[in-house]
């Protein structure tokens, strides 16, 4: 994937290695960052039609998972195209692309 090289290239220019736990957390706070907007734009809620989220912090959690995916040495593009075929697949067996079977309820 064209990204994850250019994020790889990025980290590297930048010396700004961090072991896949660092990412992963980092990953984590960026995604923490779209659902404040999220939340904020829609009232907490109340109006879940004016979501909206800031591109730059789209961007930032892109950042983020191109980042740990180059840290686990996993190919991002290769990762993407495994997901859409799991999910073709469910799609065509059950109509659906959850990995529960309708109806399941979740324990809690």
């Amino acid at each position: 994937m064209k990204e994850q090289q250019t994020v790889a290239r990025f980290l590297a220019e930048h010396e700004l290695d961090a072991p896949p736990a660092y990412r992963l957390l980092d990953l984590a706070s960026e995604v923490g960052e779209l659902a404040k907007d999220a939340n904020e734009s829609t009232a907490y809620g109340s109006n879940p039609g004016a979501v909206s989220v800031e591109s730059d912090e789209l961007g930032d959690a892109l950042f983020s998972l191109l980042s740990l995916a180059e840290s686990l040495d996993i190919d991002a593009g290769a990762a993407l195209d495994e997901a859409l075929a799991k999910y073709e697949s469910r799609i065509e067996e059950r109509g659906e692309v959850g990995s529960r079977p309708t109806g399941c309820s979740e324990r809690r």
